[in-house]
C-alpha cells in the first residue's frame, strides 16, 4: 500500500462526508494535502468535520433533486473546479432491514434517491467540470461506492440490494460513454466495515470482524490514483 502520499493541489468532493468511510476519506485526503469539498445532510456534523479537517463543507442532501445543483455550484466555487468525484452517501431502505414484500414503496423509493438517482444527478451537474479536468490532464475520475449485495441475493437488503447494483451497471455504462471526454467511473466496494450504516442495518454485529473505515479508505485512495492517468498523479505530488 502507498505510504506517505502528497495529494497536494487533487480537487476531491466527498458525499456523505461526516461519518464511516466517507468522513475516514475527508480525514486522509486533506491530511495528504488533497482540496476536499464535502457534502452531508447535518449542520452541526458538517461543522465539526470543517473544523477538524479545514475541508469545505456543504449541508444538502443528496436524494433530494433542488440540492444537487447548488451542491455542484459550490464544490467548483470552493475548490475552482473538481478532479475526483466520490459518490458515498447511502440509504438502506427500511430501517429494520425487511424482506421486499414487507418493504414500502417509499422506503424503496428512498434508497433510490439516495443510492442511484442522487449519485446520477450530481456526476451529471459536474460532469462539465469533471471533462475540463480531463482536458487540462489533470485527470477525472468518479468512484461509485458498492457493495457486495449488489451482486449477492441477501434477504432483507432488497431495498439497498436492487439500488446498488443498478449503480454498479449505470457506472460500467457511462464509464464506456464518457471514454471520449477523458472521465473514468469506478464502482468499488470497499468490503464489511465498522460504520453506523452497517450499526443501523445489522446492530447485532461483531465489530471485530469488520474492516476498519480508516483501512477501507487508504484501499481507497489507492486505487483511486492507480486509476488516474499519470500526469494527474504527478500534479498531485505523488511519491511512495
Amino acid at each position: 500500500m502507498l505510504t506517505n502520499i502528497d495529494l497536494q493541489g487533487l480537487r476531491v468532493t466527498v458525499t456523505g462526508g461526516t461519518s464511516g468511510l466517507g468522513l475516514a476519506l475527508v480525514r486522509q485526503l486533506t491530511a495528504k494535502g488533497a482540496c476536499v469539498a464535502f457534502v452531508a445532510r447535518t449542520a452541526a456534523n458538517v461543522e465539526g468535520v470543517v473544523a477538524e479537517t479545514g475541508a469545505y463543507g456543504i449541508v444538502a442532501d443528496i436524494g433530494k433533486k433542488d440540492d444537487i445543483y447548488p451542491i455542484a455550484m459550490q464544490v467548483t466555487a470552493s475548490l475552482g473546479g473538481v478532479d475526483v468525484l466520490i459518490n458515498n452517501a447511502s440509504s438502506l431502505g427500511p430501517v429494520p432491514l425487511a424482506l421486499l414484500a414487507d418493504t414500502d414503496c417509499e422506503e424503496l423509493e428512498a434508497a433510490l434517491a439516495v443510492n442511484l438517482l442522487g449519485a446520477f444527478r450530481l456526476t451529471k451537474a459536474l460532469f462539465g467540470a469533471l471533462a475540463a479536468s480531463a482536458r487540462e490532464g489533470r485527470g477525472a475520475l468518479v468512484i461509485n461506492i458498492s457493495s457486495d449485495a449488489a451482486v449477492n441475493a441477501y434477504p432483507g437488503w432488497g431495498a439497498y440490494g436492487a439500488s446498488k447494483a443498478a449503480l454498479a451497471h449505470l457506472t460500467a455504462i457511462w464509464d464506456e460513454e464518457a471514454k471520449p471526454d477523458g472521465i473514468r467511473l469506478l464502482a468499488l466496494d470497499p468490503g464489511d466495515m465498522d460504520t453506523p450504516l452497517h450499526a443501523l442495518a445489522l446492530p447485532d454485529a461483531d465489530p471485530s470482524t469488520l474492516k476498519a473505515p480508516e483501512l477501507a479508505a487508504a484501499e481507497m485512495i489507492e486505487k483511486m490514483l492507480d486509476a488516474l492517468p499519470v500526469r494527474a498523479r504527478l500534479l498531485a505530488g505523488e511519491h511512495a
